[in-house]
């Protein structure tokens, strides 16, 4: 399987990553999300480095385990909640399309 390199900055440093071509979006996601949430802990502690990094990684893993833990993303209920508010929608444009 074929990997490209990908240059990525976090905290105002490049770090160059191995990525496959396929993972190419997903990675570029996660750095913008990692990124945001450095730049959101930088901003409310006086943390920076490699403190700011395990803090954040800290941080981090505990969502991810309180998801998990939690039973992850409930996909019946956004189904549920999706076609409510689009059934929510379909009924405003048909007023609307009565107006006109």
């Amino acid at each position: 399987m074929a990997t490209d390199t990908l240059d990525i900055s976090l905290l105002g440093k490049t770090y160059s990553v191995a990525c496959r071509p396929e993972d190419r979006e997903g990675l570029i996601a996660a750095v913008a999300f990692l990124e945001e949430k450095l730049n959101s802990l930088a901003a409310r502690t006086n943390a920076s480095g490699e403190k700011l990094a395990v803090m954040t990684a800290l941080n981090i893993a505990h969502e991810f385990l309180q998801f998990q833990r939690s039973g992850g993303f409930d996909m019946q209920a956004a189904k549920r909640r999706i076609g409510l508010v689009n059934a929510r929608l379909d009924g405003v444009i048909a007023q609307q399309e009565k107006l006109f």
